[in-house]
């Protein structure tokens, strides 16, 4: 069922024309990516279908009662409520329902009711029919659902109890997230919603819209998120929009192959056009030929010309050198504990050599950047030492440096650092990162997320440092500019220490990941697949170690008595029998489960909506039994 078309619209600011003959049409369950650089007109468009934008030209349809939700970037909760309170804000019709049940149920307590049969039966009547309305529409389940949004987006710990306006601005964002996912409409509009979101909470939302009833539209430069999510790609450029069928990593091949193919087709028609003039040519004049020659005259004036076919626009070129190499010992923590007045993380320890590459990863809070900006000296340690081999030189890009606040213009930003260096240098640096013309007489202060952090990286490249340490690169970085960014750090021929919540990023740049906890660090040789699979190896021989130890807790603790001796035991068999029996049916469900994840991950599978579904309502249920039997087994082994 189609529930939006939009049609031929168009939206210009000034002469500019922002969109041009947009068509786009969104059936029920669909996950469209909308993806283009930064400018396009990719959140135009969205507040556009949102109804928060004007356009031009063209029309908008929705079958009526459609309903649509729509999440701007940087979007922050402004409540004077609790945040239980403002959960629960999402469901007034449903607890309006629930005071008239309680109404009702004092009515029907009443001794005298009982004594007018037929009010009596009409109140019976109103309280069954309103129940039953209360049940379909999710109204014993609204407290459950709000326990598990808020849990999915790292407000667990929390009080619910705490006022809105108490929490920072990446949380206000969080609960405005959940707000609208509680909403549930019929076309959810997110507009970058994984800024702000760490790993574990990224991986919870993947989940959470894999299984989403409505339809969804979404912008987001995180590709491991978009390649969870989405089925379509809608890709904005040059005014214009075009649809290709998968995630994200099939429209990257999908893309190619179009090009190419354009382009051979191009390629064959020049070469036939010029064989047809060079005979006209050839052959207009010679009384003979003249009528052959007007016959493909006559081919070439019919002929539908095809355009060269337009590549990606242009993208920054830029690459990181080294001035001097460090030698191969870069830097040592000993018992590190940062924070500000009191630690947030402690006994960090941790060890980098010549040409590594390190993704230092953790929940949001954990002190991450504060870690990096101690290594930088911009705060103290509150504890432990840093040791740094010879000739290290530091590069650091603050996440903060993306928000550039200079009243200088681009030019002056760059060339007051670099003063000795020649103006045509300065702007050819420039250039690579896509400031050319009169984009270099821009003011800082006025320039967008994306092109501060372009601005920011050009500052950095200059440095030549030998140890770049990286806080969010990839923040404001549109998908474009973020490969760029991959191929540059890929060669870089120094050491590399960042933070990312980017999972394509970290799988293609590190080689090692450090994972933050608050009382140390963890060392894991390998990308951010390699981590998540050693981390679940990690937890299954934890538990099978547990496994020996409680059976010999239980040992210790039976009876010397006889008589209460052979009663444990019996006791004891009938348990083993039944935790044997346990793991049996936990093992098969388990692997049902696997082969539901395995049947997700075919192509054929997840292009087939019905299909897959019908396979995550399969794997839905296989997880609840299975998380039954395992509660169950985890009581008998207590």
């Amino acid at each position: 069922m189609i529930i939006l078309q939009v049609n031929n619209v168009s939206k210009y600011y000034g002469a500019e024309a922002i969109l041009s003959s947009i068509k786009l049409e969104v059936q029920t369950k669909d996950r469209i990516a909308l993806v283009g650089r930064n400018g396009a007109g990719k959140s135009t468009l969205l507040k556009i279908i949102a109804g928060t934008l004007s356009h031009d030209g063209g029309n908008i349809f929705m079958p009526k009662g459609t309903t649509i939700g729509y999440l701007a970037q940087h979007t922050g909760l402004n409540s004077d409520l609790s945040i239980w309170d403002e959960m629960l804000t999402v469901f007034a019709d449903l607890r309006k329902q629930e005071e008239e049940l309680r109404a009702l149920e004092k009515s029907m307590s009443i001794p005298d009711i009982y004594n007018d049969s037929t009010r009596y039966e009409r109140i019976l009547k109103d309280y069954d029919h309103l129940q039953e309305q209360f049940k379909n529409a999710g109204g014993y389940q609204m407290e459950n659902d709000i326990r598990s949004v808020l849990h999915g987006l790292n407000f667990a710990d929390y009080d619910y109890a705490t006022p809105v306006t108490s929490l920072s601005g990446g949380q206000k964002t969080r609960l405005a997230l959940g707000k609208l996912l509680l909403t549930k409409p019929d076309l959810l509009i997110l507009d970058e919603p994984t800024n702000h979101l760490d790993i574990d909470t990224l991986s919870w939302l993947e989940g959470y819209l894999q299984s989403y009833p409505g339809a969804i539209l979404i912008v987001s430069h995180d590709r491991y998120f978009l390649d969870k999510v989405v089925n379509q790609v809608m890709e904005l450029s040059r005014t214009s929009i075009s649809k290709y069928t998968g995630n994200y990593s099939k429209y990257l091949v999908q893309k190619a192959e179009e090009f190419e193919r354009n382009q051979k087709m191009y390629e064959k028609q020049q070469d036939e056009i010029a064989k047809l003039r060079d005979f006209v040519q050839r052959n207009i004049a010679r009384a003979s030929t003249t009528k052959r020659a007007q016959s493909r005259q006559k081919q070439l004036e019919r002929m539908e010309m095809l355009d060269r076919p337009q590549g990606d626009e242009k993208s920054a070129n830029f690459s990181f050198q080294i001035e001097k190499q460090s030698g191969n010992e870069v830097l040592q923590a000993k018992d590190i504990a940062i924070g500000y007045e009191h630690a947030v993380a402690k006994s960090i320890n941790f060890r980098i050599t010549r040409g590594e590459s390190i993704a230092l990863i953790g929940p949001n809070g954990i002190g991450k950047s504060t870690l990096l900006k101690t290594i930088t000296d911009r705060l103290p340690a509150l504890s432990g030492e840093f040791q740094f081999g010879a000739n290290v030189t530091i590069g650091y890009y603050d996440q903060e440096q993306a928000n550039l606040s200079s009243n200088k213009t681009v030019l002056n930003e760059l060339w007051d650092d670099y003063p000795m260096s020649q103006e045509k240098d300065i702007r050819s640096i420039l250039g690579n990162f896509l400031f050319s013309g009169d984009d270099v007489m821009k003011i800082v202060s006025t320039l967008s997320g994306g092109e501060k952090a372009r601005l920011a990286l050009s500052k950095l490249m200059m440095q030549k440092a030998n140890l770049l340490i990286l806080d969010e690169p990839t923040n404001h970085l549109d998908l474009d500019s973020k490969l760029v960014l991959e191929n540059a750090l890929v060669d870089y021929p120094g050491t590399l220490l960042f933070v990312s919540h980017d999972r394509y990023f970290i799988n293609r740049i590190a080689d090692k990941v450090i994972e933050m906890g608050p009382e140390g660090t963890v060392e894991y040789l390998g990308d951010y697949d390699y981590y998540v699979q050693k981390k679940q190896e990690l937890v299954e021989l934890a538990e099978l170690e547990n496994k020996p130890a409680m059976q010999s807790n239980q040992q210790s603790t039976e009876k010397s008595s006889y008589q209460e001796d052979k009663e444990l035991k019996k006791q004891n068999r009938k348990r083993q029998r039944r935790i044997e029996e346990l793991e049996g049916a936990i093992e098969t469900f388990e692997a049902k489960i696997a082969d539901y994840n395995e049947q997700l991950c075919d192509p054929e599978v997840y292009q087939d909506h019905e299909k897959t579904l019908e396979i995550q309502s399969q794997l839905t249920a296989a997880e609840s039994a299975l998380e039954e039997l395992m509660e169950e087994w985890t009581i008998l082994q207590d």
